[in-house]
């Protein structure tokens, strides 16, 4: 007398005879649907080559669905391509390169300063079936993971470096969203930060920095002008100590370049031995 009990191998095997009635099932709807699509086509003959017959563009691809499956051979185009009526449908891709602004995000840098930035993204579609089955909307992801890369970049960066090293910190951007993109079908080709707009108390901190530092600048060159000035009069008083008659030809020289403006300054000029018995006299 046989048990009532069923086995565990028992059940596993009912399980997969099921799931392969089901598909062997489902096979058999869809030849069966195909069939009276080829069928609606034939009688409609020529009418229905209108709703048949697609086209894409040289820089489009068709991603065609029967029965809610991906049909095989991968996309369609460019150029013409056939489908069945009530039972496909397609999705058009374009290849181009597409760019778009990524908003300003407000980011907080490595130093704890607050800053406004804006990025562009160039970014193509090099699979398009991937891109239709992998993803709901690729633009919309790209979009949301670019602004999100941006964040995540720049708060590792001092302003400095923010400021300083935009292609580096690009570059970096670049292969980020290229490698989190090639799942979905998406190459991103270039990004470029826009714009890094600053608080107005920090720029007004820098813009005060920045003079301090001119200023600074301007301060030490002067004092080395006058060092060497003083150093280049010490030089000619040496010089001209060695010789009296060179003293008094300084002094005519002078007299000559003030008599050469058009002035009204009155010169009494006083010769130089008067002045000197008076001092060797005092």
């Amino acid at each position: 007398m046989r048990s009532g009990k069923v086995s565990d191998g028992d059940v596993e095997e009912g399980e997969l005879l099921d799931e392969s009635t089901n598909e062997e099932d489902l096979g058999i709807c869809v030849y069966l649907l195909v069939g009276l699509a080829y069928l609606l086509v034939a009688f409609t003959f020529p009418f229905s080559l209108c709703v048949c017959i697609k086209m894409v563009q040289e820089y489009e691809r068709a991603v065609i669905f029967r029965m809610g499956r991906l049909l095989p051979g991968g996309a369609k185009g460019p150029g013409i391509f056939f489908i069945l009526p009530c039972i496909d449908n397609y999705v058009k891709v374009d290849l181009r390169t597409i760019s778009f602004d990524v908003p300003p995000q407000e980011i907080l840098t490595k130093d704890s300063v607050t800053v406004a930035v804006d990025a562009v993204v160039y970014y193509r579609v090099f699979n398009p079936t991937v891109s239709i089955t992998n993803v709901e909307n690729y633009q919309r992801s790209t979009r949301l993971l670019a602004a999100t890369t941006l964040r995540n970049v720049l708060g590792t960066k001092t302003l400095q470096d923010l400021l300083a090293e935009r292609e580096n910190i690009s570059a970096q951007m670049q292969s980020s969203l290229d490698e989190a993109t090639d799942p979905w079908g998406v190459k991103v080709e270039r990004v470029e930060i826009k714009d890094v707009r600053l608080p107005m108390q920090l720029q007004r901190a820098m813009a005060a920095e920045a003079e301090a530092a001119r200023e600074a600048r301007a301060k030490v060159i002067a004092a080395e002008g006058e060092q060497n000035a003083s150093r280049a009069l010490k030089e000619a008083a040496d010089v001209i100590s060695q010789s009296p008659a060179a003293l008094q030809l300084r002094y005519l020289q002078t007299l000559n370049m003030i008599s050469a403006e058009k002035n009204s300054t009155i010169i009494f000029p006083l010769p130089i031995d008067l002045i000197s018995s008076l001092v060797k006299s005092d």
